[in-house]
């Protein structure tokens, strides 16, 4: 909207750049042109200010399909006005004067001329297309409807339109039809879901049977080791045992040959001693056959005596001292003395 000040009973205009002015004063044009600033008298004074920048419409419409389903269609057109002073001519874009307002709704009027022939071609379209193939490809079989139908629309250069571009957003069923299309896909999406889920299980179940196996393997191999360990350990006890009793028989034979020798060297020592006490009683024997009756006889007493209990008191015969005496005396055999001891 052009700002408009009051100064001394006048009015100045001062508009943007992408709006253009017309100002007539007794039918006649005294300014034209966007981005006009200029002096002017509100009583003599017919104002129009025509936006020229590119302008957004959307829209949204319902329209039904091939086989009778009613879908929602959102689109957006871009258009600007491209001859201001046809669309002036053929639209009132007048405003006010003193305040610089639109007198009338000149863009809601080209909204309206806008959607209302996109919407026939977008409807002549969907009523030939069925709901499964529109919600596939309908955008783009629209929207080239659309930018076809506006492009060859005759009322809409004769107002100075020009269509920059066309858009179609969203073509959409009703909910519960919504909701019943969705439910295939679901249902493969779920399908696919549950079949990795049950995949992933697989795996996991072959993995876990691989550990199990393995484990198995583990324990069969070390029971096998503890069974070639035990077999180790047996033949090794038994080694020692043979070992053991063979050392055992070399120690018994050595001892066996030991108490043998030992007992020949006695015997040969024994048998040596005997000779040795053979020959010395021999040689005793010998002495004692060439030695005097009486000598032995004394011997005998003085061995007697050795071996005699202690006597304290000897008490002698008188036949008996005279006989020794006279015996000693010839040189004789001595008698006997008998006597009595006493302790």
């Amino acid at each position: 909207m052009a700002d408009i000040t009051r100064r001394f009973g006048l009015r100045h205009l001062r508009s943007a750049p992408t709006a253009h002015i017309r100002h007539l004063r007794a039918g006649k044009v005294v300014h034209d042109g966007p981005g006009l600033s200029f002096w002017y008298r509100s009583l003599s004074a017919a104002l129009s200010e025509i936006p020229v920048d590119d302008r957004e419409l959307a829209m949204s419409f319902h329209a039904r399909t091939a086989d009778f389903q009613d879908v929602s269609t959102q689109a957006t057109v871009t258009y600007r006005i491209s001859d201001p002073v046809t669309a002036a001519a053929r639209i009132d874009f007048s405003i006010d004067p003193d305040t610089g307002a639109w007198r009338g709704a000149p863009v809601e009027q080209l909204a309206t001329l806008l959607t209302e022939t996109a919407q026939q071609h977008a409807l002549d379209v969907l009523a030939r297309t069925p709901l499964a193939a529109a919600l596939v490809d309908g955008v783009a079989a629209v929207r080239e409807r659309i930018a076809a139908g506006l492009a060859a629309e005759p009322r809409l250069p004769a107002t100075g339109i020009e269509v920059v571009a066309v858009r179609v957003v969203a073509i959409r069923p009703e909910a519960e039809v919504e909701r019943a299309l969705r439910t295939p896909a679901r249902e493969l999406i779920q399908q696919e879901a549950d079949r990795a889920t049950y995949e992933r299980r697989a795996v996991a179940v072959e993995r876990e049977r691989t550990i199990a196996e393995n484990e198995l393997a583990s324990q069969i191999e070390l029971a096998r080791r503890e069974e070639q360990l035990v077999d180790q350990r047996g033949t090794n006890t038994r080694r020692e045992a043979e070992t053991k009793a063979a050392a055992d028989g070399v120690r018994t034979e050595a001892e066996a040959a030991r108490k043998v020798r030992l007992a020949r060297a006695e015997a040969a020592a024994a048998r040596e001693i005997g000779e040795a006490r053979a020959q010395a009683q021999a040689a005793w024997l010998e002495v004692h056959g060439r030695t005097d009756p009486a000598v032995l006889h004394a011997l005998a007493a003085s061995r007697a005596a050795e071996n005699l209990p202690r006597i304290e008191s000897l008490t002698l015969s008188p036949d008996v001292l005279t006989g020794l005496l006279a015996k000693l005396g010839a040189g004789g055999p001595a008698p006997v003395a008998t006597g009595r001891g006493e302790r």
